[in-house]
């Protein structure tokens, strides 16, 4: 086929009618309009933000979510490198003239971005967090174009507030933030992806709606959460060893409002505070919670930076490439004034809990 953005985009489209439905969605100051051939992924869609504001009838930002079988591209697609810690091949990509085909290698769902069109295809309905994650990426793109530093971090709310947990592989910031969101007052703001920037002096923190992704380890371990597995299979997992436990890779989304109440979203906020585990699940030592100062611990900011990905195109039409180094001066400067503490020792979320409710949340 002709590796131009009309062309993939035709492949993709193919012949199938749209349906009436449309999801709108209000992310800050952009409109998202979706539509797709498949009501029934709209409607799912739909019940995942339903958190969202509905946006105006004129989007700023317009996508298309086809429902079919893995598409067919012919395009010769090269795998994009992991981030280090990570295995396994996960993403692969064609550029072509103002746009990029990235296809996902373990469920062979394929997207377009480009400034003019932006279109996911294949089995969008069993798959449907990609195609999340694709509506997602839109709005990252447009607030990474506007000077907001990516960073690979968990946040939550108190009192106006905002306050980032990073975590280096397998940290169990997802699982401490939910910890967290047991205590009154405590809100939801982003369960992997925190956006930074300074305005006026004052660093902001900004999150995405996408819900909290938990793995089994950490559903069996907290109460609320048990709902989400039947009685006999978390029974089981109990029975696993500790290490295994927490190894197994099968996310299930926590719909925040149903399980911790209504009004414990926030989309934003000053930021207060930033924490980073460094802790060990096989240490002998004890919980520590000091303060560190983030210039002179460039170490840790391994933990908190975050590559844009293969769906980041800059405001001039080019792509983000997987060689590109981090800029660690951006967030050093990003972050500056804002106080970052670090976590080391033995892995114990319950003490981390407390001190965290203690040290950081009420000095903030």
């Amino acid at each position: 086929m002709d590796h131009d953005i009309d062309t993939v985009a035709r492949t993709l489209r193919g012949d199938e009618p749209l349906c009436d439905a449309v999801l709108s969605l209000e992310l800050g100051e952009v409109t998202l309009q979706l539509r797709s051939n498949s009501e029934q992924l709209i409607t799912k869609l739909r019940e995942y933000f339903s958190h969202v504001p509905e946006g105006s009838p004129t989007p700023d930002i317009e996508l298309l979510a086809i429902e079919c079988a893995a598409p067919e591209t012919g395009l010769d697609f090269i795998d994009w490198k992991r981030e280090p810690g990570k295995t396994g091949r996960k993403d692969s990509y064609f550029d072509i003239p103002g746009g990029r085909v990235v296809r996902k290698v373990r469920t062979g769902m394929v997207f377009l971005q480009s400034e003019s069109q932006c279109i996911a295809a294949g089995p969008c309905l069993q798959y449907d967090n990609q195609v999340i994650n694709f509506i997602n990426a839109q709005y990252m793109n447009w607030l990474q174009q506007r000077g907001w530093q990516i960073c690979h971090a968990a946040a939550l709310g108190y009192r106006g507030n905002a306050f980032g947990i990073a975590g280096f592989s397998g940290g169990g910031k997802s699982t401490l933030m939910l910890h967290l969101l047991d205590q009154d007052g405590v809100s939801y703001l982003t369960n992997d992806r925190l956006f930074v920037r300074k305005f006026d002096g004052v660093t902001r923190a900004c999150g995405i709606p996408k819900l909290p992704r938990v793995n089994p380890g950490t559903i069996v371990h907290n109460p609320r959460l048990h709902g989400l597995i039947p009685s006999a299979e978390r029974a089981s997992l109990l029975s696993m060893p500790a290490a295994e436990l927490w190894e197994i890779e099968d996310k299930y989304d926590v719909h925040v409002e149903q399980v911790y109440g209504e009004d414990r979203i926030m989309t934003g906020a000053p930021l207060a505070g930033f924490l980073v585990l460094n802790w060990q699940r096989d240490s002998d030592a004890g919980l520590a919670l000091n303060s560190v100062d983030l210039a002179q611990r460039r170490d840790l900011l391994g933990a908190i930076m975050k590559s844009p990905g293969p769906f980041y195109q800059y405001s001039d039409g080019s792509f983000h490439q997987d060689t590109a180094e981090f800029d660690e001066q951006a967030y050093l400067d990003a972050l500056q004034g804002v106080p970052v503490y670090e976590a080391t020792g033995k892995v114990d979320f319950s003490a981390l809990t407390s001190r965290f409710l203690d040290d950081v949340l009420e000095q903030g």
